[in-house]
């Protein structure tokens, strides 16, 4: 895949730090402790963007927004993994609060943020770290910033972004409507920056914000023809190299034999994923709010990358629930008229207020209506799963609570499963993460407030009245 050559400049690019020249950086990971020598079969490239702000004036952090003091991290990492076959790809990303174990050679804090490593020991640290969570080998390491981002996508003509909800972050500047939208260097720096926006807060949101930015512009590019031959993709990479630098293992001529050899792959066998999360909110003295990874899930994760399988439709890395839901139940106030089902709803998690006493009687005819407020569609789908062959009906007038009002026949209420990381971050193939309008459909936006991994409810229940 020519494309997967532009993404590693691109995902470097998609980062909260300075402009770094293209000279080479040392990461030989036997200097810090890491394992040395190749482990499993393909070849695995880290790719970071630093949080600094040296270099930058007032007027460029002015004009990028990003006035705040950098902590000389990594602010975004993602692993990308090219099959030996060279007929598959894998984008992992790795959120820079994860809580690890730092690599040796440090003789400070022994555990800390993933993003940390790089302040204690630079590159050649960051590589070790991600090696020994990983279990992985990296065979080549790239670094950029946030002024290489922004000429990176000004020179490539834009990108496109997209939401199917107004987006609003007061920290990146971000401000955009519903819809596509083709942006310049600047406003998609915003876009895949935003940490705490108002639909989807928090790293794992921008993670998959940034693959869709990822994603789509690969599949443009191709489209346009600036990956349509070694020449013309040597002379993309090599324009795109100017903001980045890499180890010393690596050179123009890795990039462009990795890109030339993955050419022809498809967006439906390029793979993105985050680490499966499995505690989002973990507090650390000293080190404050982390993510500890999903020990099962993650090593799955690591075990087939290793392995050289594909992610995707591995059930051991994103088990598939019976009934899941969008959103979680411990975020849903609802009213039920029906002792029964509102105490079935309350053990699947929800927040339920019996209303039974002011049930009609008799019941109408039906299954179970629920009413809820128009833009709470992402909760009614969650109430509704609970609900199987309830009916939906949208209420100007609904307010914040929903009501359920249950009719005369027997109601099942069947488990459901919250699960953030399949919200946020779940393998899913290129093609799947076009933005609407594209040639395939945008994967939807989804509200990211729950703590805890899942959130798995009650044994299927049938209650009303017989």
């Amino acid at each position: 895949m020519r494309r997967l050559t532009v993404a590693l400049a691109l995902l470097t690019a998609l980062s909260c730090g300075s402009l770094l020249g293209p000279q080479a950086v040392s990461a030989a990971v036997s200097a810090v402790g890491g394992p040395s020598g190749s482990g499993g079969r393909g070849t695995n490239i880290l790719v970071v963007g630093i949080d600094s702000r040296a270099g930058l004036s007032a007027a460029e952090k002015n004009r990028l927004h990003v006035g705040g003091k950098g902590c000389n991290c990594t602010d975004v990492m993602m692993l990308v993994h090219v099959s030996e076959s060279g007929r598959r790809a894998s984008v992992v990303s790795l959120p820079r609060d994860s809580y690890v174990e730092y690599a040796g050679g440090t003789t400070t804090a022994r555990r800390g943020k993933i993003n940390g490593a790089y302040a204690l020991g630079g590159g050649a640290l960051t590589v070790a770290t991600v090696e020994k969570a990983t279990g992985l080998h990296i065979d080549h390491y790239l670094e950029t910033g946030f002024r290489g981002f922004e000429q990176t996508i000004d020179n490539l003509g834009g990108a496109t972004v997209c939401t199917d909800r107004p987006l609003t972050d007061e920290n990146s500047g971000l401000d955009i409507g519903a819809g596509r939208h083709h942006t310049n260097g600047n406003d998609t720096l915003r876009y895949v920056r935003a940490r705490h926006v108002n639909l989807r807060p928090g790293d794992l949101g921008r993670v998959r914000r940034q693959q869709h930015v990822v994603n789509d512009l690969l599949a443009r590019l191709t489209v346009e023809g600036a990956l349509s031959s070694p020449v013309r993709t040597a002379r993309t990479v090599h324009a795109l190299l100017k903001s980045v630098r890499t180890d010393a293992r690596t050179g123009p001529g890795d990039l462009i034999r990795i890109g030339w050899a993955l050419g022809r792959l498809r967006a439906d066998r390029i793979e993105y994923a985050t680490v499966p999360i499995r505690l989002f909110d973990h507090r650390v003295p000293g080190v404050g709010s982390t993510l500890v990874w999903d020990e099962a899930r993650s090593a799955a994760l690591w075990d087939a990358l290793g392995a050289d399988r594909p992610l995707t439709g591995d059930t051991r890395i994103q088990p598939v629930a019976e009934t899941p839901a969008p959103t979680d139940p411990a975020g849903i106030a609802v009213r039920v008229d029906d002792a029964a089902v509102a105490a079935a709803l309350r053990r699947n998690g929800f927040v339920v207020s019996d209303t039974s006493q002011s049930a009609p009687s008799p019941r109408p005819a039906g299954p179970p209506v629920i009413r809820f407020a128009a833009g709470q569609e992402e909760k009614a789908a969650t109430l509704a799963a609970a609900l199987p062959g309830s009916r939906l009906e949208a209420r100007p007038d609904q307010g914040a609570v929903f009501d359920v009002a249950v009719g005369a026949q027997p109601v099942l209420v069947k488990t459901v499963t919250y699960d953030r990381n399949l919200a946020d971050g779940a393998p899913v193939t290129g093609d799947r993460l076009r933005c609407a309008g594209g040639s395939a459909a945008a994967a939807p936006e989804a509200t990211t407030t729950s703590t805890a991994t899942s959130t798995t409810a009650s044994a299927t229940e049938t209650a009303g009245r017989p």
